[in-house]
């Protein structure tokens, strides 16, 4: 039945061209003022963020709540437009002639954290995963083949629960089944927001294995985001680090664990729980709440909850280098010229090592 899917969109760039290449991303949000006409400041949700996704790999995004993960994935999907900023897929520009909204949205896909408020409570879970490709053209008796695939493609076979309404599956078997809708394009790029966080453990472990499975049957690329750093390392290649709308890290999955360079990083890696009891956490990583978002402090953003911060920091704002780090890190010292009293060490050994 694999014939029943469309072919994947071809490969335009080339196996060296990243997939996505996001550069400058902005999005701030404004907030109504008492007086009319008036606007009270805005919510920099994401505040100039460049990155790659490349063909093939899982990128894993990660930082505390309102760090700008989530906006960060609307703008990739774009269901939420940048302000400012280009946004480039297989080289080409994202809603330019060559490449439409429709086309691009054929071909990346998005799964919620929401399972239940992600289908619509009147269609049957076949009617639910069909609809996509009939709203971009496909025959109705084609689409519901094609759905019927999908949902024993992800464990939900057919002939038990095609013909059920939403209220009637648990939620793993909810989040099997917009798996399956995601699919029903045979998309290159699958956002998956949160995808696994509202699920017990023993039925996120089987979304995760099946999530690889299909990525390697469907030739997929993944940005997955997440809180659970332990389901990012066993997920994803990549890792990408926010902090207040800025990326502070990015690299290898194993270079940032057993290496993190950016203080940030270090306080999220310290935060994990270990099983060792020779590794136990006995002070707190990380103090304080993330900044206000409508007034972000100066410099470095980090700099009022960074232990390493000196006056510096509060007057330069960082960029993300490479030269003191084995992979680019936003951080003064990081930077050769960054003024910072204290240097990065290249190579810095990680904090979980011992551990792993």
């Amino acid at each position: 039945m694999t014939d029943t899917l469309v072919s994947p969109a071809a490969d335009i760039g080339g196996p060296a061209q990243p997939l996505v290449i996001a550069r400058d991303l902005v999005k701030h949000f404004p907030l109504k003022s008492a007086i009319p006409l008036r606007r009270a400041g805005v919510v920099r949700a994401v505040d100039g963020i460049s990155f790659d996704v490349r063909k093939g790999e899982t990128l894993g995004v990660v930082g505390e709540s309102g760090c700008g993960k989530s906006t960060t994935a609307r703008l990739l999907m774009q269901l939420t437009p940048h302000d400012s900023g280009e946004l480039i897929f297989d080289a080409q520009g994202v809603g330019s002639p060559q490449l439409p909204m429709k086309a691009f949205r054929s071909q990346v896909q998005m799964v919620f954290q929401d399972s239940y408020s992600s289908l619509n409570p009147r269609l049957t879970i076949e009617e639910s995963v069909a609809f996509t490709p009939r709203v971009h053209g496909v025959p109705a008796r084609e689409a519901i083949e094609r759905a019927r695939y999908l949902l024993n493609r992800v464990g939900l076979e057919p002939s038990r629960f095609a013909g059920r309404y939403p209220h009637e599956l648990s939620g793993g078997q909810r989040q099997r089944v917009n798996i399956a809708r995601a699919l029903a394009l045979r998309p290159r790029l699958v956002i998956l927001d949160e995808a696994v966080s509202a699920l017990d453990k023993s039925v996120e472990a089987q979304v995760l294995n099946l999530l690889l499975d299909l990525k390697a049957e469907f030739d997929l690329t993944y940005v997955f985001i997440s809180h659970d750093l332990n389901v990012i390392r066993y997920l994803c290649d990549r890792v990408m680090v926010m902090y207040l709308g800025k990326v502070v890290e990015v690299g290898d999955t194993e270079s940032i664990y057993r290496h993190p360079a950016h203080p940030y990083t270090r306080a999220l890696l310290a935060s994990m729980p270990s099983m060792d009891p020779d590794h136990r956490t006995l002070a707190a990583p990380l103090a304080g709440d993330p900044p206000n978002p409508i007034d972000p402090p100066s410099g470095c953003s980090f700099h009022p909850r960074c232990a390493s911060a000196e006056p510096v920091c509060a007057r330069r704002a960082p960029a993300l280098s490479h030269a003191l780090a084995d992979h680019p890190v936003s951080c003064l010292m990081a930077m050769p010229d960054g003024g910072h009293s204290q240097p990065l060490r290249r190579m810095t050994p990680g904090l979980h090592d011992a551990a792993h």
